[in-house]
């Protein structure tokens, strides 16, 4: 059952994929079409999750699901991943290769390999104080208080 993603609790599960390039505002469309129909259709055991979505700067997709009216399940948590990898293959996307890092750069937004952002933080390129997108946090409250943060307060922090 899909709900507005501002209506959920804050202890709400998510799940954030970041695509290795910037989507068309046309391809967004498509993707929040398809993200709609799915979430609609969302279940655990014949259940409908409570759930939802948002998409971030034509590149992050996040699901989410409110665990205190049902939990999701191994099996919901499956055909979500089954969704996002249909979405790779129709757009030729990487959107759950999780050694990729990306960032701010001024206004544009980069994604690099773990290993060059490390190179570029060894040069100086980057700094503990580039916003990075800490795809690690698991709940809208953490999303909202540590998603889009200075690398000094990441996970990211242990490159400089």
């Amino acid at each position: 059952m899909f709900v507005p993603f501002d209506s959920l609790p804050g202890e709400s599960r998510i799940w954030i994929y970041q695509s290795n390039r910037k989507f068309s505002d046309a391809e967004m469309a498509e993707i929040e079409s398809d993200l709609q129909t799915f979430v609609e259709n969302w279940s655990a055991h014949g259940t409908g999750l409570e759930a939802s979505y948002l998409l971030k700067y034509n590149r992050f997709i996040i699901l989410a699901v409110n665990q205190d009216v049902q939990q999701a399940t191994g099996c919901s948590i499956d055909a979500s991943v089954s969704f996002i990898q249909k979405l790779e293959q129709k757009y030729q996307v990487d959107l759950l290769d999780k050694m990729n890092v990306t960032f701010k750069n001024g206004e544009h937004i980069a994604h690099k390999p773990l290993i060059d952002f490390k190179r570029m933080a060894k040069e100086k390129a980057v700094t503990a104080n580039t916003i990075v997108f800490n795809n690690l946090v698991n709940t809208i409250e953490e999303f909202n208080e540590s998603w889009e943060v200075p690398a000094a307060d990441s996970w990211h922090s242990r490159f400089f």
